[in-house]
């Protein structure tokens, strides 16, 4: 087949691939996230209404990710043996239902059980995502992708908190406080997506019936002849996958960027309020760091692609992370000189991304990627127990939203420190077609 002809019937199949799949993916992220975060905002008011301090709260924060760590696994190897529609489709009405019954928060106890059971009830839809998108992408696609479709992170932050901002307004409606209203409201999408997901998605490409019969070879001959490659991660062995010093590693360059977008999202909304804001007020403008973010994330992501480069793409966004951390010391007291602050955090955390998942896919071979993919994932989140619940002990303590942040810092700057030693014999990806 001449090379113009394999050209185009590749950019033809991966632009219809996208096209059905991306949209719906995203869409599940964003509330995904949505859902997991939006207790930032019903703190607001919750914290008060039902007793709960700054400690107590850093560790319902934190809390959510113990749930996450001990199923993550385990429901990736679930994906694997039942396939991602249905699979995909439980985890998004378990953790919608589970989101919604936060409503019934009536205290300390109950608020940290419930953020316990959604973190169970959410584990493994991440990884199990970036596993799906290895079913359908070639290698030299896999950044960009990634990292469009984890655009859903700081865009649910755009969107997400102005609308959280507006629902506290509904505080009393019912009998019900605004903050219970954030946690129905924006409970039903993920029911209904969840539900959608188990008739929309296809588990692979050799079920496609959208895409035509040329399409379909070209896509499961291309990912079949990457699988044959030998990958540095290639054992049959669960355990010894989750074991492999590159796992362990990977998860450790993923605790920086992990812990900061969780904190962000969690703890920034009391901070811009401590400006002196309204609620409305404080959801607009903690929208602009994720607003500008979720556009730098996807010219990074699609620059690492074009260049075949990941190892830098990841340790520069951590890098200028960490140097923007330091410097909120600088801006206390400004809200004008924190939010570019934030900006420079967020963009760095959500950058690094798309290229951390690429990389971490080309390591891992066919029958390691379900286990592996998810350890990554879970012991990089875990990482949220421990930041979160850091940074509302150190606030209580002493008030200082920088100094919180330094645990998180000091983890980056471990994490770049590690991607650049293990990254350096890393052989350049394929670039991807023009």
């Amino acid at each position: 087949m001449p090379t113009s002809t394999v050209s185009n019937l590749e950019s033809e199949t991966i632009l219809r691939v996208s096209w059905r799949l991306l949209p719906f993916l995203i869409a599940a992220y964003l509330v995904n996230y949505i859902d997991r975060v939006n207790v930032g905002f019903a703190a607001l008011q919750m914290n008060k209404a039902v007793g709960i301090d700054p400690k107590t709260y850093g560790l319902g924060a934190g809390i959510f990710f113990l749930g996450y760590f001990l199923l993550e696994v385990p429901s990736n190897l679930a994906l694997q043996r039942f396939g991602a529609r249905t699979w995909i489709a439980r985890i998004m009405i378990t953790w919608g239902i589970v989101s919604a019954a936060c409503a019934l928060i009536g205290g300390p106890t109950s608020f940290l059980v419930l953020r316990f059971l959604l973190g169970a009830a959410e584990a493994g839809f991440f990884p199990g995502v970036i596993l799906y998108i290895t079913y359908w992408y070639p290698a030299q696609y896999r950044a960009i992708v990634v990292g469009i479709f984890m655009v859903a992170l700081p865009v649910a932050g755009l969107i997400g908190s102005p609308i959280s901002g507006a629902i506290l307004y509904m505080d009393g409606i019912l009998g019900l406080g605004g903050w219970q209203w954030i946690f129905m409201l924006e409970a039903v999408p993920a029911v209904l997506l969840g539900i959608a997901s188990f008739f929309y998605l296809t588990d692979g490409p050799e079920h496609a019936s959208w895409l035509t019969l040329e399409q379909r070879q070209w896509l499961m001959a291309t990912l079949e002849s990457e699988r044959k490659r030998a990958p540095r991660i290639s054992h049959d062995s669960v355990w010894r996958v989750m074991s492999n010093k590159y796992v362990l590693i990977m998860a450790l360059v993923y605790a920086g960027a992990a812990g900061a977008s969780t904190s962000l999202a969690l703890f920034v909304p009391q901070l811009v309020k401590s400006f002196g804001l309204t609620n409305w007020q404080t959801g607009l403008v903690t929208a602009v760091p994720f607003g500008i973010s979720a556009v730098w994330m996807v010219l990074w992501g699609r620059h690492s692609d074009r260049s075949g480069e990941r190892v830098w793409h990841n340790a520069l966004p951590l890098a200028w992370m960490v140097v923007a951390m330091i410097a909120t010391f600088f801006a206390i007291g400004s809200l004008w000189m924190m939010i570019p602050l934030l900006t420079l955090i967020a963009a760095g955390t959500y950058a690094s991304k798309g290229p951390f998942w690429a990389l971490s896919s080309e390591w891992l071979g066919a029958t390691s990627a379900a286990a592996g993919l998810a350890q990554i994932n879970a012991l990089g989140n875990l990482s949220g127990f421990v930041f979160n619940y850091l940074i509302g002990w150190i606030q209580a303590e002493t008030g200082s939203f920088p100094l919180a942040m330094m645990p998180i810092a000091a983890t980056a700057v471990v994490g770049t420190i590690c991607v650049l030693v293990i990254g350096r014999r890393q052989p350049r990806t394929v670039p991807a077609v023009q």
